[in-house]
């Protein structure tokens, strides 16, 4: 069977996997990112290459990359923790470094189709992805397709407005309900160094009695229950799915559900609710690949 070459960028590492046309992985392991620019880059990804085809028959190489990724073309606009990846031609210097066809996607994008083809979302035609990290992100996918926008900016979720704040960046999603946004919240009210804090440890404060913590927390929910409101009314879809780290929390989705619930009498007639995304780490593995197989690009 035909082998596969399947890789997700980041900012510090890169992610691999030899994985088959059913999503089955046979190896997998990271690397760090190169940091010296575009030509070691398509160096240490040529060399992991030429490496994998020494045991397995490799059929193409299929990319998970961060910005606005223009798959057809191979261009990356925007910007991202890799800037070298921004302007050249990324497919082509690919597929010239590795004599394999090369196909490459927003990370956002890969995770969404992932959900779609072996994941919770599989059964569903329209669904979106909304990803809580140090921002918020996603994808949204319309008739099992991604919808990009024209300026490749579908799924930005965290650019909503949602707040009348008098700060500068105040107003966004991203700004008042990414776990970044919870993690600077405490650290000011608290005057802790942000950088000694992260999700876990603001909802440990809050299990140990803290008072103050408990009500930023309480906020941060608000806030990220209006987002989810007003992308189930500007879209509709089957299904809301959310993904990242603090997600994973044993009581996320009845708090998140419980105040969607509420809000149905209130403002709505629609029912409202989140379901966790089937996948987490190799979730931009699982879709680059489908987005080989299966995508015009």
């Amino acid at each position: 069977m035909s082998k596969y070459v399947v890789i997700d960028v980041g900012g510090s590492a890169i992610k691999y996997s030899v994985m088959d046309g059913e999503g089955v992985s046979y190896e997998k392991g990271s690397m760090p990112t190169p940091k010296s620019g575009i030509s070691e880059f398509v160096e240490v990804v040529g060399n992991l290459v030429e490496d994998f085809k020494k045991t397995y028959e490799i059929n193409g190489l299929a990319c998970s990359m961060p910005g606005a990724v223009e798959p057809k073309s191979g261009i990356i606009y925007g910007a991202s923790a890799v800037d070298y990846i921004h302007g050249p031609n990324i497919k082509e210097l690919l597929s010239q470094r590795t004599g394999l066809r090369v196909s490459i996607e927003n990370d956002a994008n890969c995770a969404g189709l992932a959900e779609g083809w072996l994941g919770a979302a599989k059964d569903c035609e329209n669904f979106m992805c909304v990803v809580i990290g140090t921002g918020i992100g996603g994808c949204i996918i319309v008739n099992k397709k991604i919808l990009r926008g024209k300026n490749l900016h579908g799924g930005e979720f965290g650019f909503m407005l949602v707040d009348d704040s008098d700060e500068i960046e105040g107003h966004t999603w991203s700004n008042n309900a990414s776990t970044f946004a919870l993690v600077k919240k405490v650290s000011k009210e608290k005057g802790l160094d942000a950088e000694e804090l992260n999700g876990k440890k603001v909802f440990e404060m809050a299990e140990s009695g803290d008072e103050e913590v408990k009500n930023i927390i309480d906020k941060w929910y608000n806030y990220l229950v209006r987002g989810i409101f007003n992308l189930k009314y500007i879209i509709d879809p089957e299904k809301i799915l959310i993904g990242g780290a603090i997600s994973s929390r044993s009581d996320f989705y009845d708090i998140v559900n419980e105040r969607l619930s509420k809000m149905k009498s209130y403002y709505a007639k629609l029912d409202i609710s989140v379901e966790k995304c089937a996948f987490e780490n190799d979730s931009n593995l699982i879709g680059a690949l489908y987005n080989f197989l299966y995508c015009d690009n």
